[in-house]
C-alpha cells in the first residue's frame, strides 16, 4: 500500500513537472524574442537547396560548406576527394566533397549564430555514420547523426543549440560545425544552415 502511494505521488509530481514545462515554453520564447536578435548574423545569400525533397525552407551555405576549397580543419584521415553531390544544390555542380573515414573529423571556420540559426542539413554519400556537433568555446555539443547508405542523399534537418548559445552570450555567438566519421567511410557535401528553422 505504501509502495502504491509512492508511485501515485511520483506520477502526480511528473505530471506537475510536465505541465510546468509546457507553461514555461511560451515564456522562454518571449524572452528570446527580446534578448536575442532574430535576424541573421550576416548577409549570406539564401536559397532553397532541398526543395526537390519537399523542403522549401531558406538555407545559407555554411562557411566552406561546399568543400571546393580546404577551409575546414581536417584530422584523422579526413580529406577532400574528387566528386560532388550530383544535385548542384549550391547552384552549380561541384568538383569535390569531404571524405570522412571512421575516426576522422573536420571542423568548419567559425560563423556567427543566434536564435535564427537552429538547424543544419547537408548531403551524405558512401557508407557509414557521421556525427554532427556545434563547437562553442571549445566544447563540442552533439547535434545529430547522419547515416550514409550508398548513393548521395540529403540528411534530415538537425536542430542546433544556437538559440541557447545566443541567449547565454547576449544575442549572438561564434561557433563552428564539427563532423566526425563514426563508422564506415562516408562522404559529406554542401552543408547548409536554415536561418529560420523550416521557415521561408
Amino acid at each position: 500500500m505504501f509502495s502504491s502511494a509512492r508511485r501515485l505521488l511520483g506520477t502526480i509530481s511528473a505530471g506537475c513537472a510536465l505541465s510546468a514545462a509546457l507553461l514555461l515554453v511560451p515564456t522562454v520564447s518571449a524572452a528570446q524574442a527580446h534578448l536575442i536578435d532574430l535576424e541573421t548574423c550576416n548577409s549570406n545569400a539564401l536559397s532553397h537547396p532541398f526543395a526537390p525533397w519537399g523542403d522549401t525552407a531558406s538555407y545559407e551555405l555554411a562557411p566552406g560548406g561546399d568543400f571546393e576549397s580546404s577551409s575546414w580543419s581536417l584530422s584523422g584521415g579526413a580529406q577532400l576527394v574528387p566528386g560532388s553531390e550530383p544535385f548542384a544544390a549550391t547552384g552549380s555542380l561541384g568538383a569535390s566533397s569531404l571524405s570522412l573515414p571512421a575516426g576522422s573529423s573536420a571542423q568548419s571556420p567559425t560563423t556567427c549564430v543566434n536564435a535564427a540559426y537552429p538547424s543544419v542539413r547537408f548531403f551524405v554519400g558512401g557508407t557509414g555514420t557521421v556525427a554532427v556537433s556545434v563547437v562553442y568555446n571549445g566544447l563540442a555539443i552533439p547535434t545529430g547523426v547522419a547515416v550514409a547508405a550508398g548513393s548521395w542523399t540529403p540528411t534530415l534537418a538537425m536542430l542546433t543549440t544556437a538559440p541557447v548559445l545566443g541567449l547565454l552570450s547576449g544575442g549572438t555567438a561564434h561557433v563552428s560545425l564539427l563532423v566526425t566519421g563514426l563508422t564506415g567511410s562516408a562522404q559529406v557535401d554542401d552543408v547548409f544552415i536554415d536561418p529560420w528553422m523550416r521557415g521561408g
